[in-house]
């Protein structure tokens, strides 16, 4: 089944009138919960968030949403975007915002490693008593360890976070060991956030576009189909499907962009950069979700929720 309010509807027409912000807040709630968890799993805490918000803002309000033939004021920039002028002065200025804040665990690793007294005689970090009490006398332990960084925040709530992380091991006599994993970057790491970056900010440009106030431009595509109530067996059976469904799907689409780039290359004008591609999700369904036992097929009548087109 189609979605006639889905973002990229042919009959969609561009919103008009005064911002919508209810509904925008109500539909970043959702957008905002995966950004929350990229958040913790990489250390980004509120903070350092926040000023990355407020310079996206006023980079965008910049380059987006300056009068023609005007310069974007620092009040106007203001007023667009909610950010007091003062930052917006300051923001403006900054080619890029500096991450500053560190969370404690980082930090609380970063002494391990770096400090004489947490490292034996091959400069390797000690394996640590969790107290004191646990240790001999004039030895280090970890909750000391946490008290020099932080007094606001107990060993024990940094413990949990780092064997979260995976980056200690803890024996049954309680004492802590530091893994190589927790100051050895994985491979790959920087392909990998690059490819987020260009990837997930396309695919939420495309809906802003389509969703923007007297927009010009015809929407452009962005669609998804879904299925519930499946099992584990039959979901990955689907992300097999998908995956095959890409690889010849991008292949068509590959040679038909390189023909299209080699009759570019003499052509006068503006350039565009376009970028197709496609996701797969998977995930457990909460319980209120879940049909209950015995009513599975009336579910599927009442509901009618198979194979969704959004």
């Amino acid at each position: 089944m189609s979605d006639p309010n889905s973002s990229n509807a042919d009959a969609a027409q561009p919103p008009v009138g005064l911002p919508e912000p209810e509904r925008a807040a109500q539909a970043l709630q959702v957008v905002l919960r995966p950004l929350a968890r990229l958040m913790i799993d990489n250390g980004l805490q509120l903070g350092p968030m926040v000023e990355l918000l407020k310079k996206a803002l006023v980079d965008e309000s910049v380059r987006a949403y300056a009068l023609e033939g005007k310069a974007s004021t620092d009040s106007r920039i203001s007023v667009l975007t909610g950010v007091h002028r003062k930052d917006v002065k300051r923001l403006r200025d900054e080619p890029s915002v500096k991450i500053d804040d560190v969370p404690i665990a980082t930090q609380v690793v970063s002494r391990w490693i770096s400090d004489p007294r947490y490292l034996t005689a091959e400069k390797l970090p000690r394996q640590l008593p969790r107290t004191a009490r646990m240790s001999s006398v004039g030895e280090p332990d970890f909750t000391t360890l946490v008290a020099e960084v932080s007094k606001d925040v107990g060993a024990r709530a940094i413990l949990e976070e780092l064997e979260r992380l995976g980056v200690v091991d803890v024996n049954e006599d309680g004492v802590i060991s530091l893994r190589a994993t927790a100051f050895v970057p994985e491979p790959g790491l920087d392909d990998a956030f690059h490819f987020l970056a260009q990837n997930l900010g396309a695919h939420l440009s495309t809906a802003a576009h389509n969703l923007a106030p007297r927009r010009k431009a015809p929407p452009m595509l962005e669609q998804s189909a879904f299925s519930l109530d499946l099992t584990e067996a039959q979901a990955n059976d689907l992300h097999r499907l998908a995956r095959r469904l890409w690889k010849d799907d991008l292949q068509e689409f590959l040679q038909a962009a390189t023909v299209a780039e080699l009759r570019s290359e003499d052509t006068p004008g503006p350039k565009h950069r376009v970028r197709f591609g496609v996701y797969f999700h998977d995930e457990q369904l909460p319980d209120s979700e879940a049909p209950a036992p015995g009513d599975h097929q009336i579910n599927k009548r009442t509901r009618n929720r198979r194979g969704k087109q959004t």
